[in-house]
């Protein structure tokens, strides 16, 4: 497949170039500068991106530029540092500016445009985000724009095939920046069109088959979003030979078991492990989140594992990971991100199950995974649905959890995401959820005292849960949430919603 590669300087904007790259229909990847020449010769490679960086090119330990990259005979275009990157190392100068740019300014298209600016207009706003800039461009070099405070905002050598932009174009408000993204990729680099749903299922079930053979492929399967489309997915390449386990461990949303078994009726074998009152079990006297998850991460091996033992002749297991997942598992410096909290999705193998892992979405954003859903027919509520932790409820459930807690919450939950629908509101919100809080309050119902429950709601949009604000739901929607919580859910006497935006919050509460 035609690709183009991405090397990731560490820059906050990464996925939006990919997301740019793969709403024109052609396939790219984001690996890190130390990718091997090895790696890249693999694939075909038709064009790079350096993306931008939070560093400086003079910083110590700062990522290179591997100038072999320049010489594997393909268009390249540098973003931000990956510009910067790319005038350092053949020769130009990179200053530290006596201020950080930073946010929208004009652009200035000179008259030589070429064909990265064509059917831009001369003037436009682009988006800035740098401390260092380029004051001299290597020899050979042309520069084709500047802003008021970058006097070379854009340059290019069409001889040696090399672009650079100190702005960026993958960002929305860079006024024409999609259409710059595409005159890279079908003017310069001459990609086609190649990257469909249709393709990626062609190509997907070709490659699984090969691989298992006439081998067993066992699936987690959770009833969120990944794993259901996974499981499609690999049911229509395997049939039978695909078995699926969906462990019930009594965290999740109402009426999740059947959900799961109705959507999937006919289509796939599906094992249920009841383990709830193991969990729970477990659970007992647990307040701290991190415990919370490391309890439930190993049970739910445990339990996974002792249902997957039943199954005779299984090679292989399956998983629902995104390439979100995949990138952040790397840095463009080589050391790990720091950890906020364990990662939602829990599991993992344990060493004597000795299965090999396949995941058939590792290259899907999760828009991408949606849209590959609805091709493979999956229900529209299932592949719509909100995101929803691998710990489940017990991360929504702030202090212990318990059977009657769990109760509570649940049946918050599903009156809270029954108004939203109902309203037209469950589509234009990126994830929304009900938490139970650890303090009780003192209200009157009935003419009488109570001392009960407090839900907080939380509702956002996003577009991939890295940042996200909080999501004005109208006065008179949100009044008849909390009337149908206070008035159907016994145990419940107050309802307050969440105003804070990730950052400084996180999503989850826990």
């Amino acid at each position: 497949m035609e690709t183009l590669l991405i090397i990731d300087f560490g820059s906050q904007y990464n996925q939006l170039i990919a997301r740019r790259v793969r709403e024109a229909k052609v396939y790219c990847e984001i690996v890190p500068p130390s990718v091997s020449l090895l790696e890249i010769r693999s694939k075909n490679v038709k064009g790079i991106i350096l993306s931008g960086g939070p560093a400086s090119i003079y910083r110590k330990n700062s990522p290179k530029l591997n100038p072999q990259f320049l010489k594997l005979g393909v268009p390249v275009l540098g973003i931000c540092y990956g510009m910067q990157a790319l005038a350092h190392l053949l020769g130009g100068e990179v200053r530290q500016a006596k201020e950080r740019e930073y946010g929208r300014a004009e652009l200035h298209i000179l008259p030589r445009r070429g064909l990265f600016f064509q059917e831009v207009p001369a003037k436009s706003v682009c988006w800035m985000s740098h401390g260092d800039h380029v004051v001299h461009p290597p020899k050979g070099f042309v520069k084709t724009a500047f802003t008021r405070d970058t006097a070379t905002a854009a340059f290019e050598n069409r001889e040696r095939r090399i672009w650079g932009v100190q702005f960026h174009p993958e960002v929305v408000h860079s006024q024409y920046g999609a259409k710059m993204i595409q005159n890279f990729l079908f003017a310069i680099c001459h990609f086609k069109k190649s990257w469909t749903m249709e393709n990626f299922i062609h190509e997907t079930v070709r490659s699984v088959r090969q691989e298992v053979g006439n081998q067993r492929v066992i699936l987690g399967l959770s009833g969120g979003v990944d794993s259901s489309v996974a499981a499609a997915l690999l049911s229509k390449a395997l049939g039978k030979k695909l078995v699926c386990i969906f462990v019930n461990n009594g965290l999740l949303r109402k009426n999740e078991e059947a959900q799961v078994r109705r959507a999937f009726r006919g289509r796939l074998d599906l094992h249920v492990a009841d383990a709830e009152k193991h969990f729970l079990k477990k659970l007992k006297g647990v307040t701290d989140p991190e415990k919370k998850r490391r309890i439930i991460g190993h049970e739910f091996i445990y339990a996974f594992d002792r249902e997957a033992k039943k199954i005779k002749h299984a090679a292989f297991l399956a998983q629902g990971t995104l390439y979100p997942d995949v990138i952040e598992s790397r840095s463009a410096f080589g050391g790990p991100t720091a950890v906020i909290k364990t990662h939602h999705n829990v599991g993992g193998l344990p060493d004597k199950m000795k299965l090999k892992l396949i995941e058939p979405l590792r290259g899907l954003f999760k828009d991408e995974a949606r849209a590959l859903g609805r091709k493979l027919g999956l229900p529209k509520d299932l592949v719509g649905r909100h995101p929803f932790p691998g710990p489940g409820l017990a991360v929504r459930i702030v202090g212990e959890v318990t059977e009657e807690r769990l109760r509570i919450l649940r049946e918050a939950d599903a009156r809270f995401m029954e108004v939203i629908q109902k309203a037209g509101l469950y589509d234009k919100i990126w994830q929304a959820f009900a938490v139970l809080l650890p303090v009780k309050s003192v209200g009157v119902m009935g003419d009488e005292r109570t001392y009960e429950n407090v839900i907080a709601l939380r509702a956002v949009t996003s577009v991939d849960g890295m940042t996200a604000d909080w999501f004005e739901i109208p006065k008179d929607i949100l009044g008849k949430i909390s009337n149908r919580i206070i008035n159907e859910v016994k145990g419940v006497n107050r309802v307050v919603y969440d105003v804070s935006s990730k950052p400084p919050a996180t999503i989850e509460w826990e």
